[in-house]
């Protein structure tokens, strides 16, 4: 099966795992953590992005 690539706002996915949430566990919970990981590998690598920027913007100011 095909994958696809989804462009959505943390809001958004939160809201997608709500809804998940309220579905039967056997039935979602493997789409729940692949949502999860994907989500939390993204938001990691943006905060080590920012994290780095910010620290050259420090030394650069010195």
């Amino acid at each position: 099966m095909p994958e696809l690539q989804l462009s959505l706002t943390l809001h958004e996915t939160n809201l997608i795992l709500e809804a998940l949430g309220e579905m039967p566990f056997a039935r979602v919970h493997q789409l729940i953590a692949k949502i999860q990981q994907q989500a939390h590998a993204q938001l990691q690598a943006t905060q080590d992005t920012t994290s780095s920027e910010n620290l050259t913007r420090s030394q650069d100011e010195r």
